[in-house]
């Protein structure tokens, strides 16, 4: 059953296949879950036993389920977990550092024009050095309603509409609302074995 979180994204099927067509002519490898339950199962089938993996934070991942998944399992080397479990602040930051080569890192985004185009936005910019090139593979999930038509409508919607989402999140937890502190802008994928997304028709995350 949807729920508040979960509802189907009102977007229709021609959109997202032009999105899909998109995101491959830009050396992104993209598939389309028909909900959250599916698209977990796609992304536990993506990545082999014993693998190294770095999961990002990630409202979408967390309702999917692939967070608590992910905690739970002893499938691969769980960079997040090691890194959380670190009691030294320096050495905490180190090893973030070193996760974005991670061999797996599984994130999200913020906004996809159907061009193609992918945007993130962060306050630290701790996730966009994987993104850009360090990590040896790079797994994005998304719910289909951060699709935008163009690349305009998409820095808008990135600009706009996430960053109030992420500060009224950052508030909700007793934090200060930070500005948006880096922005990147994907244009195209050297590599074409190296970025998959996960598009899910139901409405996730910011």
């Amino acid at each position: 059953m949807a729920t508040e979180s979960r509802l189907p994204a009102q977007i229709d099927q021609a959109r997202i296949d032009r999105t899909v067509a998109g995101l491959k002519s830009r050396n992104v490898d993209a598939v389309v879950a028909e909900d959250g339950d599916q698209a977990l199962w796609m992304l536990i089938d993506m990545i082999p036993d014993g693998a190294e993996v770095f999961k990002s934070t990630s409202e979408t991942l967390d309702t999917i389920g692939y967070s608590d998944y992910i905690r739970e399992t002893d499938r691969y080397k769980n960079l997040y977990m090691e890194i959380s479990a670190e009691p030294d602040r320096d050495r905490q930051r180190e090893l973030r550092r070193l996760a974005n080569v991670a061999e797996y890192y599984v994130g999200s985004v913020h906004a996809i024009a159907e061009t193609g185009e992918v945007i993130v936005a962060s306050g630290s910019g701790s996730q966009l050095g994987a993104y850009v090139y360090d990590a040896r593979r790079v797994i994005w999930v998304a719910g289909v309603q951060k699709i935008c038509p163009t690349f305009d409508d998409a820095l808008a919607r990135v600009r706009g509409f996430s960053v109030e989402r992420h500060h009224e999140w950052s508030t909700s937890q007793g934090r200060a609302a930070a500005p948006l502190g880096k922005l990147m802008i994907f244009e195209n994928e050297q590599n074409p074995d190296r970025i998959k997304m996960v598009l899910i028709k139901e409405s996730l995350g910011w």
